[in-house]
């Protein structure tokens, strides 16, 4: 799974997501081709800044999130939970 973020201007199309596959799979491998991308405005980070990469895995693989008192703003959290569980959005 990648989550990505976009630039002002752009728009997640069909077309994006597959080069962004082909674009992984030519520069890192065909392995490591994300099988779902996940479009967000932000990531979840804490007061000072982190990105908290935990809480990223445990979106990815369906768990509930362990302890989230440091993020710094919870609704992106709560935002990625909806992108990532197909159905909900």
């Amino acid at each position: 799974m990648a989550y990505v973020t976009l630039s002002s201007g752009a728009a997640p199309e069909p077309e994006l997501e597959t080069a962004l596959r082909e674009h992984v799979g030519r520069q890192i491998g065909k392995l490591a081709r994300p099988s779902r991308i996940i479009w967000t405005d932000d990531l979840p980070k804490t007061r000072s800044g982190k990105i908290m990469r935990r809480l990223l895995r445990d979106i990815a693989e369906d768990r509930e999130p362990g302890d989230v008192t440091t993020l710094r703003d919870p609704s992106v959290l709560a935002q990625l939970q909806r992108s990532a569980t197909p159905g909900k959005h």
